[in-house]
This record gives structure tokens, sequence and C-alpha cells, in this order.
């Protein structure tokens, strides 16, 4: 008998044939195809990792990971490549519409300096692999910049100063860094400082007059140090306090003091500026932007932003242990919206430090008095080129006080952006942000927030997709409803701060395949829905539409299980979890509260202790039955926040 033929465009297939041909399509369709692997530029702490693929539609496929140092035979375990592809971002105001390309993403975190490590990756998927399913390679974590032992050394000293002086010696950072003149001859140059060179600024107060052609310092008019010399990282040049006191850099009311968008390789430390818009002008989109730039162990104060680069091709920075104050009110806290009974905030001081581009580590400051703390630049849609992206950005260990906005902002970021270990206290609207991630992950890991009376925790809005949020310890409320994709929550603790009829968490999903479980909830009094849902229905994988008249109310974790899946092992507990921490006043929105007074360790008989679960290189070394729920576990002592050897914690007062 012969096989009945089907008729299809002229052309006539045995059925049997289209069968197997239908199938052997299907099976590609969810099969996942190995494509470029990608190695993001090293940080300190961190390695950075994307993993193209095609295929997949079932989103079944993982990706396995295990690092060694270079030396040790022992492989550890990390956390897997977060699978995303397909989510959507967008923002109709400014006409953003982003669809994130399907690939896995994900770091190894918490490594050593300066150190070789083999990396392996192991791709898998039930329906098959086609193309390489194993990655190994070698990368090695960045060090800290260092200046030239066999550079030059020059001397800098306030013009007028009449002591002795060693040589050689210059009236002023631009002789030294230039050897320019005054008036017209300001952008003279003959004489540029070298790479490897190191700038001693002697004690002093180095402040032009704006209006004196002929001021000693060399920046007349506009009051900005226009730097611009390209050297190595063997060979960086250092501007440096020489130690024999404070070497201010006074703005007198210049919009940006300091110009150093075409540098690459520079160190300013131990330094102290003040009375500026702008401390540090590093980059703008488009344009042209500073490479390799290190800013430590300085102090700014009455600033209106510490630092800013947008540029997408800024790479490598090292921003850590400064001190940043900017000119919002020291007394009490209020925010741009619903600021009652204060007007709402004018925009004195913008933010501490603003970043785009790659390899930023941001890590040990303490900022305090801005309308926001830490920010990635709102970019909008990630350049084409990979060198040109937000990935592998470190926002670690940042004491933050007292912002109006937000404490530390993801947004814009596309991949591998780490915020861990950061402490946020006082904040008008929101603690953290991802308005939006592009893809992902962002990862926030072991962050303490406290006093948010807006009552929304995590600013996680304009559709950002790729959230891993791990281990905070959030007190606040988290009643955000705007919908958010590809997100994954463990082993946190919200807490409410008994504010009546507010729920303590809202879970608005866009993707199926969003998570959350083994997270601590300390619901309000006198409420009656504890709890948000918004997610896909009628197994739709994403839903793009849903907005806060779909919002499911619940009572209890158990009805929130029920319904979404969500919660299975999650846990309702109270103030008791702590030794000695209760909730900020509710009746007294703009009160201040100072981090040193607070105690966020966990009472080792509480009912956060043991109720979380392994995620490896997160926990790996935790104590007890399971891991302990929020930022701290029992036992540990707790990070340093801010800047480090600082003598004075109360840094702000």
């Amino acid at each position: 008998m012969k096989p009945k033929i089907c008729s299809h465009a002229g052309t006539k297939f045995p059925l049997f044939l289209l069968f197997f041909a239908s199938f052997s399509i299907l099976s590609a369709q969810d099969a996942v195809i190995s494509g470029e692997f990608i190695v993001e530029p090293p940080t300190l702490l961190n390695l950075g990792f994307e993993w193209k693929i095609t295929g997949d539609e079932n989103r079944n496929a993982e990706v396995e990971v295990s690092y060694r140092k270079m030396g040790s035979s022992e492989w550890l375990p990390g956390m897997p490549l977060l699978r995303i592809g397909g989510e959507k971002i967008f923002r109709e105001a400014e006409q953003l519409e982003y669809t994130v390309p399907h690939q896995f993403a994900g770091s190894i975190l918490d490594l050593e300096p300066g150190t070789t490590y083999a990396c392996r990756f192991e791709l898998s998927d039930p329906d098959g692999v086609s193309g390489t399913s194993i990655k190994e390679v070698e990368v090695k974590t960045r060090t800290v910049p260092k200046a030239y032992e066999q550079g030059r050394t020059l001397h800098v000293y306030p013009p007028g100063f009449k002591g002795e002086k060693i040589q050689p010696a210059f009236e002023g950072l631009k002789k030294a860094y230039y050897g320019s003149g005054l008036g017209d001859w300001s952008v003279v140059s003959e004489k540029t400082v070298q790479p490897g060179d190191v700038i001693l600024v002697h004690a002093g107060t180095y402040k032009a007059d704006l209006l004196d052609y002929v001021d000693p310092h060399g920046i007349p008019f506009d009051g900005t140090y226009l730097l611009n010399v390209k050297a190595s990282e063997e060979k960086p040049i250092v501007i440096r306090g020489a130690g024999d006191g404070a070497a201010i850099f006074d703005g007198n009311g210049a919009h940006r003091l300091f110009d150093v968008m075409g540098t690459q390789h520079h160190i300013f430390e131990n330094l102290t500026f003040r009375n500026t818009d702008i401390v540090f002008s590093a980059g703008t989109k488009g344009v042209v932007g500073a490479s390799n730039l290190t800013i430590r162990n300085c102090r700014m104060e009455e600033v209106g932003l510490g630092l800013i680069s947008e540029f997408a091709g800024s790479r490598d920075f090292y921003i850590a242990d400064n001190v940043i104050l900017g000119r919002d009110p020291r007394n009490h806290l209020v925010g741009w919206a619903n600021p009652d009974p204060y007007p709402p905030s004018p925009l004195k001081s913008y933010m501490g430090i603003k970043v785009y581009g790659s390899g930023h580590v941001i890590c040990h400051n303490a900022v305090a008095f801005f309308h926001d703390g830490i920010n990635v630049s709102t970019y909008g849609t990630p350049e084409e080129s990979q060198g040109l992206k937000a990935v592998s950005i470190d926002i670690y260990n940042n004491d933050l006080h007292l912002m109006v906005d937000d404490f530390i902002e993801a947004d814009g970021g596309v991949h591998n952006i780490r915020i861990m270990r950061n402490r946020g206290v006082n904040s008008g609207q929101c603690a953290l942000s991802a308005q939006p991630v592009i893809g992902g992950p962002a990862y926030f890991i072991r962050n303490v927030v406290y006093h948010i009376p807006n009552g929304f925790a995590l600013k996680f809005m304009s559709k950002p997709a790729g959230l891993v949020v791990y281990h905070n310890t959030i007190i606040a409320e988290n009643r955000n409803s705007q919908t958010f994709s590809n997100a994954h929550f463990r082993n946190n603790l919200f807490m409410g701060t008994n504010v009546s009829g507010r729920p303590v968490n809202a879970f608005p999903f866009a993707t199926a395949y969003s998570t959350s479980d083994y997270n601590g909830y300390r619901p309000n009094p006198d409420t009656e829905n504890h709890f948000l849902y918004l997610g896909p229905a009628d197994n739709k994988v994403y839903d793009y539409e849903l907005n806060s008249g779909d919002v499911q109310r619940f009572s209890s974790l158990e009805a929130l299980h029920a319904a979404s899946g969500l919660e299975a092992n999650g846990v309702i507990l109270d103030y008791t979890v702590f030794n000695e921490l209760t909730a900020p006043d509710p009746e007294d929105p703009h009160g201040i509260y100072h981090a040193e007074d607070l105690n966020f360790t966990l009472n080792p008989t509480g009912k956060a202790v043991d109720k979380g679960t392994v995620i490896p290189n997160i926990n790996d070394h935790y104590t007890g039955k399971a891991p302990d729920l929020g930022a701290l576990e029992t036992g540990d002592t707790p990070p340093v926040y801010g800047p480090r050897g600082l003598e004075d914690r109360n840094w702000y007062r």
C-alpha cells in the first residue's frame, strides 16, 4: 500500500515524512544551540560572563558554573547563569522599547584581587544541545591601581606660599600638570606631566578668583581644571595630598571643578573638594569619557555631584573610601513627591556618584544629603557594541544616609550589575532601584535598608528584567505593583513598619518564570491584605498588559501560595528576629535615624535563623542547619560599611 500524499504549494510529500520533519523542527526549537561566549571586564572581586544561545523556546536549558583558584585542585560551585531573553522593557514617554536577546549571563562573586581563576560552564538541555556544551576559561581579577615607583615627584603649593618648598615646586596644579601660563596663555601646555609622575599637593586651599584674568591658578572665568593626559596602567598619573595637612580644592562656586573626560589612568587621592556643582565630570554620552579613573580616600563637601560619567566607553573606574556630602537638608527627611508638610525637595544636590560603561568598582564610600546616592546612568537602549554596554559594575559596602529619592540605582545597567552589602538609612521615596535593568542579572545581595516612609523599598519600575534579590534586610514595605520580568527572590526579610492598611510586599510578575521563596515577612497590624500579586494567567509565559486593576490581594502566605505557587517556604515573623531593632516611627515620617544607633544583627533564637535555602557562592559558609534570612548571618561580624579605617563612624554629623 502506497503512503498517502499531501499536496502543498505544488509540491507533494508523504504524510509520514511531513510528520517527522515537523517533529524535528519542534525539537530543534526546544533544543538549545550554543553561540558566542563572552568574558566581561573583570573587577577586583567579581567576574561576569555571557553565553549567547538560540533555540530553547521552552526555557529549560541550564548552565552550571564551577570555578577554582589556579594552583588549587578544589572546584567550587557557583550560581547557575541566569537564563534571559524575550523579556520586554519599555517606557512610552521616552519611546524606549527593547527586547532582551536570548542568552545566559551571570557572575562569580567575592574572589581575591589580582588572582587567576579557572572557570567552567556546562550547558545542558533535556531537549538536546547543539554546538559547544562546555566552556572553560582562565580569568584574572584586577588589582587596586597604584603609583609607578620610579616616576618623578612634582610638588604643588598654593599661590603665595611663603614657606620652604621641596623642588621641583610649582604654584598651583596647572603649572605642574601643563606648565601653562595665565590668561590667554592658560591653554598652552608645552611641558605636560608625564605618565608615571606623582604630583604631591601640599597643604592649603586652592581657590581661584574666577573674575581675575591673570589668577595664578590659571583657571579664570569657568573655574574648571581641564585635564586630558593619557597615561597607562603601569605608569598612571597620581595627584595626591602630600600629607602635611588638608589639601583643599575650593571651586568658588564653579559649575565643574575637574573635567577629566579626556584622561586615562589617573589617580586622585587624599584630597578635599568643596563648593562646586560637579567635582569630577568624567564623561558625556555619545561624546567622550575617561577610563581607568581612580578616586580614593578623598572628601567632597557642599557639592552638587561627586562624580559623573555617562559615556558608554568609560571603563574600570575605582571609586573607593571617599566621603561625599551634598547640600540637601541635614535635619529632616523629605522627598520630591508627597512631601507634606514640607515643599518638594529642590535639586540642590543631584547624586553622589553616577556612571555608565563597564568594569567599574564603587566601594566603601560614605554618601549623604543628595537626591540619589550611587547610580548607574539611565542610558536607554544599550549600544550594539559589546564594549559599550553597561556590564560588570560593582557597588558594594557603601554607607548611605539621607537621600531624597533612592540610595542606589541600577537603572540602565545591562548585565552583571552587582549591588552588595550596602547600608542605607533614611530615603524619602525608595531604597534600591532598577528603573529599568535591561536584561540582567542585576544582583541585590545582603543590603540593609531602613526608614523609607513612602513604602516603596524596591523601585523596580519601567519594566526591568533580570533581577536577583537575595539575603537583604528591608525595614520598609515593598508595595510597588508595576510589573517586572525574570525576577527571583530568596532569603530576604521584608519588615512592615506599623503603617495600618499597608501591604508588606507585592509580587508584580510579568513573566511566569519569576520566582519567590524562603523569604520572611512581618505584616503590618490592622491590615486586611498583606500581599499583592500579579502574574500571567491562562498558561501565558509573558503578560505585559497587567496593571493595577489586575492585582490580587491576600491576607496570608498560605492564600498567596495557593493562588500563585510562590512562597511555599515563606515565613511570618516579627521584630523579635533581631537582637534589639524596632521599626521606625510611622507617626514621624520625616524623622532622621542614624545607622550607628541601629543593630541589624539577628537574635540567635529568632524565627529568621535556619529558615533560608542554600545558594552556591552566596551563603556557602552558613552556620547551623540552613542559612539565615536577611543580610547578616548569625554570629558573623557585620561588614564594614563606608570608608575603611575611618575613625569617626558618624561621618556625616
